[in-house]
């Protein structure tokens, strides 16, 4: 580039142009392991009032960031338009194409650049004054959004593990490993692990703009659970009026076990008590225990029957080892389509499967 300036993205402009900017004002992006209470957490705070509602996640970081890495070039951009106005979230925004197009054109230049240009123009459309964002992959990419978005604030809810590994295990519809047989309750702690991990890592390294909360919390104490957050983001997050409002999962809950969300007597915490055999639950807390107690949970299987064996340690290595693979693969581009083809044949397998019984 020579000696000229670097150009300065959309989201440092609004900061150099508002100065520090308020924090009542800043983008929102909840994050954490999926099946955690990230959809909920959402509605809850659109359902308090003056943030703009899209009602599915983004995926900006995990996948348009990762399909569009370069935003330099005017052909790139043209090429990150059009395979926006193709998606879903286009779809659900109710956007008009010519309400971003030529900021899009001329200022973007980096995938936080157009996140913050959708949604800000969603907030003009709907004539409220800050956005909120939920995608939980977002939970390992906290430092690169920070500085692409510099005002983003980020609060990570984390639920009990025991309890994440169940509603995974019956989702059936994300696969952490790249081989059916990784939906076992142990593999599936450790993807849990890996997620908190991952997302308190780069939570220590953004500081105060990072904020944690358990999902048992917010379930049994909403009130205060929530007012203590609304001092985090500097917004009101009256629990009565959010029930009034009451988009999406705060009145309908979503779960992964049939029949159970309708059902009157309705409780997803501590549904692992029920659930694991005594020797399942030792397994499990010898695979994710100690982040289990990292978080605040205590462990409940006997400690003889959870103690670290060879082959213990050695699969505990290599479901993070595969992880942190997957991860790495899915980040570098020349790479990213044989994982996806791989992902993509696995699934069908597994569906073929299931008709097939």
């Amino acid at each position: 580039m020579g000696d000229h300036l670097p150009v300065e993205t959309v989201a440092q402009k609004i900061e150099l142009s508002d100065g520090q900017r308020a924090r009542s004002a800043r983008p929102v992006f909840i994050v954490g392991c999926p099946r955690s209470g990230t959809t909920l957490l959402y509605h809850m705070i659109l359902s308090s009032g003056d943030f703009a509602v899209l009602p599915i996640e983004t995926d900006a970081f995990c996948q348009f960031g990762l399909k569009f890495p370069n935003l330099e070039s005017l052909r790139e951009r043209r090429r990150l338009l059009e395979f926006w106005l193709g998606s879903r979230w286009y779809a659900i925004s109710g956007l008009e194409p010519s309400s971003i197009e030529s900021e899009v054109l001329e200022e973007c230049r980096s995938i936080g650049d157009f996140l913050t240009i959708v949604m800000e123009a969603m907030c003009r459309q709907q004539c409220v004054r800050r956005w909120a964002e939920k995608s939980p992959a977002h939970a390992l990419y906290i430092p690169e959004i920070k500085r692409l978005i510099p005002n983003s604030i980020f609060v990570h809810i984390i639920r009990d593990g025991r309890d994440v590994a169940l509603s995974l295990a019956n989702f059936e519809r994300l696969y952490p490993f790249l081989w059916v047989a990784g939906q076992t309750l142990p593999a599936l702690g450790m993807y849990w692990k890996w997620m908190v991990r991952r997302a308190r890592s780069g939570g220590k390294q953004i500081g105060p703009d990072y904020y944690e909360l358990n999902y048992e919390d917010l379930m049994q104490n909403p009130r205060d659970t929530l007012a203590a957050l609304g001092r985090f983001i500097d917004h009101d997050l009256d629990y009565a009026r959010i029930l009034r409002a009451g988009i999406g999962s705060v009145t309908k809950p979503e779960s992964s076990f049939r029949g159970v969300a309708s059902s009157g007597d309705f409780n997803p915490v501590g549904r692992w008590k029920q659930k694991y055999s005594a020797q399942e639950l030792a397994e499990f807390e010898s695979f994710a225990g100690d982040c289990l107690e990292e978080s605040g949970y205590i462990l409940a299987s006997d400690s003889s029957g959870r103690r670290l064996t060879s082959p213990i340690t050695l699969a505990r290595f290599f479901y993070a080892s595969q992880l942190e693979s997957i991860h790495w693969l899915k980040n570098r581009k020349t790479l990213r389509h044989f994982v996806g083809a791989r992902g993509r044949r696995r699934l069908m397998s597994r569906r073929r499967d299931q008709d097939e019984s």
